[in-house]
């Protein structure tokens, strides 16, 4: 097995041990659950052996494993020192690890504004980007949930479509216009309370009694945004990743802005302690933390709700 794939198999199978979970440790690797199962996998075949037992409790280390797992826990947390202390002499990189949907939707199209202020830094992005990804904690981590150092804003969710769709429920049924639509999932609308989505919009807002955990179910808010600009279905998402396909009339509103949902938790970020002294990182902060309180502002214009974080 080549060093950096051994590398890769071992960071996952540690990862996923101190998580307790496949999804966790591709939540904090910022991959998918299956790439996480991949690299596992991997190791296992080339060792020929068992590491990991998945039961109700989550996953444990096999016997083999347990042998091994005080070494494995001690070599990355050195790693990290490692990382921490030289930073591999990439002091013009910043690596950040952020929720996939937030990164291609919300950070994405605004980072070339400063890249072209300030086109020495250098980034890595889930793994992508200037720089291939490195060993160790990222610089920069960006979280939906209810933990991280600071809150960077709260994001509205409502129901999106492509502008020919809402002449389909116009005539439908006026007590139940979305009654039969087609309708698009995030998976994770489906499998957590922390993601509203359409079970939760109609519980509030009606217009559908039957069948509202029924339709395509998508891993990402990116692949799903584009199934409905192609008049696949209804989507409701967060205000925040679609502001550009409203203001170009790629996708529309079906309903009032009044009818949304604020979001549970805002998008936080957390900072690698030492990152925080670097030059570069600092810019990046500062500029970030401005387009956070600017998204904010506007979602509370769009909306005329006060959201707070």
């Amino acid at each position: 097995m080549p060093v950096a794939t051994h590398l890769k198999s071992l960071q996952a199978l540690e990862m996923a041990i101190r998580e307790g979970s496949l999804t966790a440790a591709a939540g904090r690797l910022a991959i998918t659950p299956a790439a996480v199962g991949q690299r596992i996998r991997a190791l296992e075949d080339y060792l020929g052996t068992d590491l990991l037992l998945r039961g109700r409790s989550g996953l444990k280390p096999t016997a083999e494993l347990e042998l091994a797992l005080a070494d494995l826990r001690a070599g990355f947390a050195a790693l990290d020192r490692v990382t921490q202390t030289l930073d591999f002499q990439r002091v013009s990189e910043i690596h950040i690890v952020a929720d996939p949907d937030w990164a291609e939707l919300w950070l994405a199209p605004r980072l070339s504004a400063f890249r072209a202020e300030y086109p020495n830094i250098l980034f890595c992005i889930n793994g992508s980007g200037d720089v291939p990804l490195r060993l160790g904690s990222p610089d920069i981590r960006v979280t939906y949930g209810a933990t991280g150092d600071k809150a960077l804003f709260r994001d509205v969710l409502l129901p999106v479509t492509s502008p020919d769709n809402p002449r389909r429920i116009a005539d439908w049924n006026v007590d139940l216009p979305m009654e039969g639509m087609p309708l698009l999932h995030l998976k994770d609308q489906i499998e957590s309370a922390d993601h509203p989505g359409w079970m939760d919009w109609f519980r509030r807002f009606g217009q559908r009694e039957t069948g509202t955990d029924r339709g395509v179910r998508y891993q990402s808010a990116r692949v799903a945004l584009e199934a409905a600009r192609m008049h696949v279905g209804f989507l409701v998402c967060g205000l925040s990743l679609v502001t550009p396909d409203l203001d170009s009339g790629a996708l529309v509103m079906p309903f009032p802005v009044s009818q949304h949902i604020v979001a549970p938790h805002p998008y936080r970020l957390s900072l690698r302690t030492d990152s925080a002294r670097r030059p570069q990182v600092q810019r990046f902060l500062a500029w970030l933390q401005a387009q956070a309180v600017r998204t904010q502002e506007e979602l509370g214009q769009r909306t005329g709700t006060v959201i707070s974080c």
